[in-house]
């Protein structure tokens, strides 16, 4: 078990696959890129599933989701899928991906063992997609979902984040284009996990903003705390149902008191937080050829010293050095 000294228990098991992405959103990277981690620090499948499998077998995770970067670059991803459903107990698979290739490999995932998929889309617009990504592949997207929804990933949901003055003011229309779709809308308030540090608590769109706009073109019903459980979005019934809305609110709404989550990142390093400044090895525990009950030892630890929150709601908070896409979303 993965407990902490506050009594959470962390089930749900991020895991990123790599740090590389093919977009360049203004929210998480510059323009150029990033140095990316050299291919022997990354884990290999191998390591990945080994560590998975402690996780599951003798930790008690029974949720797993992959992340990046973009894990649909990272070309063992169908074999690590199937290998991680093939696990007694088996856990739940998900992924969160940009969309960028799922066209082509959401039914070969669905047949390797994956339940959903979570896709970024925070546009309806492809000259303001263009603006945000710095790449043309709108349409890239659009035809990923439509994939995923078709191949059975479902809830397809969609991650989507506003920013002043380019897509503020979206919310009604996205929302309106979620339910036409089937989707399952959720919005995300920006967090301060940019490579450049250019995030600013002032002038941000928070989720109260959101939910005004919403509100402009829907009537919301707030789903209760029972349906919500320990998931990071706050959820509401749109316009009496069946269809549902949701809005993660990071920056002013921190829910660590609930947080379910232990992260591992694509060179084998811990994370008992997204916002964390600290991280536990397992790598050189893996490469050093640690016996599965030493690394589940290390990692329980790690879990044990987890803060009681992220600090987010304090105007002091200090942004980690590491960027989302190192850390996995």
């Amino acid at each position: 078990m993965l407990i902490d000294t506050f009594g959470r228990v962390a089930t749900d098991l991020r895991v990123s696959l790599t740090d590389r992405c093919n977009l360049r959103c203004t929210y998480c990277m510059p323009e150029e890129g990033l140095q990316w981690l050299a291919k022997p620090d990354l884990l290999t499948d191998d390591e990945i599933v080994r560590l998975i499998t402690i996780a599951v077998r003798d930790l008690g995770i029974d949720e797993v989701r992959f992340t990046g970067g973009e894990p649909l670059l990272r070309p063992g991803l169908t074999g690590i899928v199937e290998r991680v459903a093939a696990l007694d107990p088996r856990p739940q698979m998900s992924l969160t991906t940009n969309g960028i290739g799922l066209q082509r490999t959401a039914a070969a995932l669905r047949d390797a063992g994956l339940d959903r998929v979570n896709v970024s889309l925070d546009t309806l617009r492809p000259e303001v997609f263009q603006a945000m990504t710095r790449r043309k592949r709108h349409e890239d997207v659009l035809r990923g979902l439509e994939a995923a929804r078709d191949a059975g990933l479902t809830p397809v949901k969609v991650n989507t984040v506003l920013m002043p003055g380019l897509n503020d003011d979206e919310a009604p229309d996205l929302l309106a284009w979620a339910i036409a779709h089937d989707y399952e809308l959720r919005f995300i308030e920006q967090m301060p996990l940019d490579a450049q540090h250019g995030w600013k608590r002032d002038g941000m769109i928070t989720a109260g903003d959101i939910l005004t706009s919403l509100r402009t073109r829907f009537t919301l019903t707030p789903e209760g705390q029972e349906e919500r459980g320990s998931a990071p979005a706050e959820r509401w019934i749109v316009d009496g149902g069946p269809h549902r809305v949701g809005v993660i609110a990071s920056v002013t709404r921190p829910f660590c008191r609930a947080c379910d989550r232990t992260r591992l990142t694509a060179d084998g390093q811990v994370r008992t937080c997204l916002f964390a400044t600290e991280e536990t090895d397992l790598r050189t525990a893996l490469r050093s050829d640690a016996p599965d009950e030493e690394i589940a030892r290390i990692w329980q630890t790690a879990m044990w010293g987890k803060k009681a929150g992220s600090g987010l709601d304090d105007p002091s908070f200090l942004q980690p050095e590491r960027p989302m896409s190192a850390i996995g979303g």
